[in-house]
């Protein structure tokens, strides 16, 4: 199994699950894809970072993601806050 996680491929399996799941939402469940990708995208762009530090990846290529998935965190929140009121 350690295999699995130094090679990233454990990662890479997770982003299938949510790429099946952001299929499942905008096919089956009549989602907006841009519901689901702001949904989605912090989290995935939060295991590419780590699947760059698993591999070993120089520190700004972990970073980048991360610093991507906080603004798209931050249009989610104000997304569904809007859907509140």
């Amino acid at each position: 199994m350690t295999w699995l996680f130094t090679s990233g491929h454990a990662v890479d399996f997770v982003l299938l699950v949510i790429g099946i799941e952001f299929a499942w939402l905008v096919g089956r469940l009549r989602w907006r894809a841009s519901d689901a990708l702001l949904c989605l995208g912090p989290g995935a762009l939060m295991l590419l970072a780590l699947r760059g530090a698993l591999v070993g990846l120089d520190w700004c290529w972990i970073a980048l993601p991360l610093l991507a998935s906080f603004p798209l965190n931050l249009a989610d929140l104000a997304r569904r806050s809007r859907q509140q009121k």
